[in-house]
């Protein structure tokens, strides 16, 4: 499991554990006038991934609530294969346009499933973006054995040492590993050594040992080891910096236009009814600013997204391309992402 899909999972499952006999929203009724009725049966969300991880936890939390809203079912499915969440994809691909099925990918499967698996069509045009729930990005942490207490230190050091310098990822297409190709490509082809660990607890041991030099990791992860002082964290992946860290800079402060942050959001067939797409929206939305929902979603340190399906279409299509011209630009081989 991803480092950073293992914080959120646990932070989730510990979310869903203390909600119990927590009061329910009272049930509401859909706008008037939706096409078809809308919602006039259950919508299937589906999920590429198994029961209890990140993905599916949020799914199953904005759904839950969406249905009490709007007095309606909507069901959370896992579609689950092999090649991760490309058989949940290529099956909405499929389907009418008429948002009974939906999906919630996570970025980190749906890259994967875009560059690694090589689908026959455009996920950005095959499919109509509904609403964001979250971004979740990662941080920049390093050694104290370096003597680099800046993101510009670092990248001063890393150049006079090419080659001799270790940094960990939780496996080849993990975060970690693309969050790292991509830093040292924007920072003018660093070279680094990668080191893949088959989880995060053994790359982590590594690091806080300083076996390894470099980590990208969560936020929730690499704080508290930061405030202990047994690493330092330079900076955050996101374009701009955390409102829960406005001491930590973003990367893109160094190096301009660099911004990798983890999503969550809903997806439908492209063609859907735009009243419906907007009434979904704000309805997540609406979800989203529930207490006890923001706390959840936010507990590993991912910042909460209440934007038009416009805002979170940019969003889609800027990571990817971004992920997109790093790999074509380094040959970064991704056959073995997970």
């Amino acid at each position: 499991m991803d480092f950073m899909q293992l914080g959120r999972s646990l932070a989730l499952s510990a979310g869903l554990f203390m909600s119990a006999g927590m009061a329910q929203v009272h049930a509401q009724t859909p706008p008037a006038g939706l096409p078809g009725n809308y919602p006039a049966k259950p919508v299937r969300i589906y999920v590429g991934v198994a029961a209890g991880g990140g993905t599916d936890i949020s799914a199953r939390l904005v759904a839950k609530y969406m249905s009490e809203r709007w007095g309606q079912q909507f069901l959370v499915e896992n579609k689950v294969s092999n090649a991760g969440s490309v058989i949940a994809l290529d099956f909405l691909s499929k389907q009418k346009p008429d948002a009974y099925q939906l999906q919630v990918p996570a970025f980190s499967t749906y890259l994967g499933a875009v560059l690694v698996a090589k689908l026959p069509y455009d996920v950005l045009t095959t499919f109509d973006p509904i609403a964001q729930f979250t971004r979740g990005p990662m941080v920049l942490a390093v050694t104290n054995s370096l003597p680099a207490t800046s993101v510009k230190e670092f990248i001063d050091y890393v150049k006079k040492n090419p080659d001799k310098l270790n940094y960990a990822s939780t496996g080849p297409g993990s975060s970690a590993h693309i969050t790292a190709e991509y830093f040292l490509h924007a920072a003018g082809g660093l070279r680094m050594q990668h080191i893949p660990y088959k989880g995060t607890g053994a790359g982590m041991a590594d690091f806080l040992a300083g076996r390894v030099q470099m980590f990208f990791g969560s936020p929730v992860g690499m704080m508290p080891q930061a405030k202990k002082g047994v690493v330092r964290v330079l900076a955050v992946t996101s374009a701009t910096r955390l409102k829960s860290q406005p001491d930590l800079p973003a990367l893109a402060e160094s190096l301009p236009g660099f911004e990798y942050s983890l999503w969550y959001g809903l997806i439908g067939p492209a063609g859907m009814p735009r009243p419906i797409i907007s009434a979904l929206n704000r309805l997540v939305n609406e979800v989203l600013a529930i207490p006890e929902v923001n706390s959840r979603l936010s507990a590993d340190g991912s910042e909460i997204v209440t934007d038009t399906p416009e805002a979170f279409n940019e969003v889609m299509t800027r990571s990817l391309r971004s992920i997109e011209k790093l790999v074509k630009d380094t040959g970064l081989d991704l056959s073995e992402a997970r």
